[in-house]
């Protein structure tokens, strides 16, 4: 029986091992393949845009550098401030990251403020920064849910609808299962398979689409930062409506943390650009 299925599609995935080799005796896994991808490709489109653009691709190098590690910092402590019943009674598992627990929101707001403090110190616009990488990120964002898929995990509750994914149950954590998954059970030869929404899909389907828009939008921008902002809306308000799906939401108050946190992001930067445009506008019919 397959491992992974998509009933409606006709597509079956027989064996999707999360461990993609085995290296001095440690597991590597998809998951950080993907990550990895991600960091590469998303350091190169930067270097590629910065030449574009007439900056210093050095400076960019140097920004990977600290970003990454203050993004993965930035991760980790987001989902373990959101998840902190579980690790105040477990505090042994806060630095486990092989067991995982990373949170992209977190990874974004620290990528944010690293480009902050390293703008003031290198002495660059922070905003042209911002554009630079703003491609970049959403690109690995995309790039990254696919390590999700292999790992079995961010997907959403029970549909029939036409991109309906099954797994084996016994391939999933218990505390992804919703009532309505479990309500659904498929039983085929023997097998016990969820029947969910591939919100890992739905994500990183979206964040492609804002990835191409950013690069057509790129070349007509009209302000520095412009790019950002159209980032944070657009990035925003594909996960608003998607985090609703997912059945592994880190809570407060009842609510889902990143759909409370994108709908501030929407406001936010609807506002920022709206601003700006008028601004901008306004500066020009000045100049005519």
């Amino acid at each position: 029986m397959p491992e992974i299925w998509f009933p409606n599609l006709g597509i079956e995935i027989a064996h999707l091992d999360r461990t993609a080799f085995t290296l001095f005796g440690r597991s590597v896994y998809w998951y950080g393949i993907f990550i990895g991808l991600a960091v590469v490709i998303g350091v190169w489109l930067a270097l590629r845009e910065a030449k574009r653009t007439g900056q210093d691709p050095d400076q960019y190098v140097d920004f990977a550098l600290y970003a990454l590690v203050f993004s993965v910092i930035g991760a980790r402590l987001y989902y373990v401030i959101f998840s902190w019943d579980y690790y105040s009674a477990h505090p042994e598992k806060i630095f486990a990251l092989r067991e995982g627990g990373l949170a992209i929101y977190g990874a974004v707001i620290a990528s944010i403020l690293t480009a902050i403090v390293y703008s003031k110190k290198k002495g660059m616009n922070f905003w042209l920064l911002a554009d630079t990488g703003a491609p970049c990120l959403v690109f690995g964002q995309m790039l990254g849910r696919w390590g999700n898929f292999f790992n079995r995990e961010a997907f959403g509750g029970f549909t029939e609808g036409l991109f309906a994914m099954r797994y084996p149950l016994d391939d999933v954590r218990s505390g992804d299962l919703s009532p309505d998954i479990l309500e659904h059970l498929q039983m085929i030869n023997g097998v016990e398979y969820i029947q969910v929404h591939p919100t890992f899909l739905y994500e990183s389907l979206w964040n492609l689409g804002v990835f191409i828009l950013l690069i057509i939008l790129r070349r007509h921008k009209k302000f520095d930062g412009e790019i950002f902002g159209l980032y944070l809306l657009g990035y925003a308000l594909g996960r608003v409506w998607i985090e609703g799906l997912r059945t592994d939401q880190l809570k407060i108050g009842g609510f889902a943390v990143s759909q409370l946190l994108s709908a501030g992001l929407i406001v936010a930067a609807v506002c920022f650009l709206v601003w700006k445009w008028k601004r901008e506008k306004k500066e020009h019919a000045t100049e005519n």
